[in-house]
This record gives C-alpha cells, sequence and structure tokens, in this order.
C-alpha cells in the first residue's frame, strides 16, 4: 500500500480551510486517511476541519480492535463521524465567531483488498482501475438533489450558482449521518479522496488520464494540482490518492 496527500490555497482564498490526515491503520499495510473542507467564516472553517481530521483520527485509535470485520469497520467510521461532529458544534458554541462553522467529510480505511469510505458533504472518493473511473460516493448537497430529480444535467450542475450550497455537514447540528460505502481493490487499484477545489476544476475522465499516467503518487497529485490552479482554482485544493500495489506510505504535503 501506498499513500500520498496533498493541499493547496488555491488563487482565491486567503487561507486553507481544507485538512487531511494518512496513517497506516490496524494490521500492517492498512491505511486510513480522511479529507475535510471547512466552512464558516474566517476563524470557523479552518479550525472545523482541524478538529473534525483531528477528533476523527484519536476516535479511531480508540476504536480500533484486532481482526475487525468490513461491518464493524463501517460501524466504526460511523461513530468516528459522530465523534468529529459533536466535537465541531460543541466548539461552535463556544464564541460567536464559531457559530455556524461546519466541515464536509470523506474518509477511508483501506486494505490490499477492500476500502471502507465514509462521507459527509461534498467531499469525494473515486475509484479508478482497470475498468475506468467510479465516483464512490454522493455529494450531499442541492445539485446532487437537482441531479437525482432530473432537473438538471451533469454539464449543468457543474456551473449551477448553487453547486456549493450543501445539504449535509459536521458541525451545524449536534448530531449527524454519514453514509457508507465498501469498494472492492485489486492489486493497481486506487482510491482518491478529494475536496470540490479538485472536482471542481477538473473532469472525471482527466482524473483518470493523470493517474493512470502517472505512477509516482506525488506527480499526479502534483499534475491535479497543477490543473486546478490553470482554470483558476477558486477554492482550496486538498486531494489524497492511495494504491493498492505498494507498501510506502507518504504523509507529507
Amino acid at each position: 500500500m501506498k499513500a500520498w496527500g496533498v493541499t493547496d490555497v488555491g488563487l482565491k482564498r486567503r487561507e486553507n480551510q481544507d485538512t487531511f490526515a494518512i496513517e497506516t491503520f490496524g494490521a500492517p499495510h492498512s491505511i486510513v486517511a480522511v479529507v475535510c473542507d471547512g466552512m464558516g467564516g474566517v476563524s470557523g472553517g479552518r479550525l472545523a476541519s482541524t478538529l473534525a481530521v483531528s477528533t476523527f483520527m484519536d476516535a479511531l485509535h480508540e476504536l480500533t480492535q484486532p481482526a475487525m470485520t468490513v461491518e464493524q469497520v463501517r460501524a466504526m467510521q460511523r461513530d468516528c463521524v459522530r465523534l468529529a461532529n459533536r466535537a465541531v458544534f460543541e466548539r461552535s458554541l463556544t464564541s460567536e465567531d464559531y457559530r455556524g462553522m461546519g466541515t464536509t467529510l470523506v474518509s477511508a480505511v483501506v486494505s490490499s483488498e477492500v476500502a471502507v469510505v465514509a462521507n459527509v458533504g461534498d467531499s469525494r472518493a473515486y475509484h479508478i482501475g482497470a475498468g475506468g473511473i467510479r465516483r464512490v460516493t454522493h455529494d450531499h448537497s442541492v445539485v446532487e438533489e437537482m441531479l437525482a430529480s432530473g432537473e438538471i444535467t451533469p454539464e449543468q450542475a457543474r456551473t449551477h450558482p448553487n453547486r456549493n450550497l450543501i445539504t449535509r455537514a459536521l458541525g451545524p447540528e449536534p448530531d449527524i449521518a454519514c453514509d457508507t460505502y465498501v469498494v472492492p481493490l485489486k492489486r493497481g487499484d486506487c482510491l482518491l479522496l478529494c475536496t470540490d477545489g479538485v472536482t471542481g476544476t477538473a473532469l472525471d475522465r482527466e482524473l483518470l488520464e493523470i493517474v493512470h499516467s502517472t505512477p509516482d503518487g506525488d506527480a499526479a497529485l502534483a499534475r491535479l494540482l497543477e490543473l486546478a490552479r490553470s482554470r483558476g482554482a477558486p477554492d482550496n485544493v486538498t486531494a489524497v490518492l492511495i494504491r493498492s500495489d505498494a507498501e510506502e506510505v507518504r504523509t507529507d504535503g
């Protein structure tokens, strides 16, 4: 297993309110990664994403047990998300500057044969393999609901004025539900976790081409960042790439 991460403020924002973490997990050659995109003004967004990531990872360390089944890992991630949400919500009550702050979250616990993914909001997970690219997660957003009802097309969704409005986030409410997914992996498959600073500037086919044609993960993420910046990078840009065919874990970025 091998993992890489990158985060960048982009070209229009003053502060990077995205946060990510990558760690080895449980048995050898397993990885956990989490990516959060904060919201809530100058003070709140960065705090929300940082607090969510740290609480999620701390909870995962506490709840991890030997030889967990896939269903146990799913339940554990739901608990980690619940605890992260509670931490952000309670901190939001301590200051007027933090009122209403929140964050998206997408996480993955990845072994050589399977990934268990959880998400809240519109940060995404993609599975990239020999058969192409597939979005694993569903956005909790106004535009996703309009797409599901047939009100707009995927092309219209990319430029819709409400594309940044999410319907679910960690922090605004005391309790939150997350979605979880199980993704079978083959040797050489990749999992890409990213914020909307990536998906708002790159098409799925471009993500596929970059990952497939760039074996080195650092170089692949550098190309994703370069693409986002070449298109104005109006938001913070964060991505984590996990490949199932190597052993080294890179957590810088």
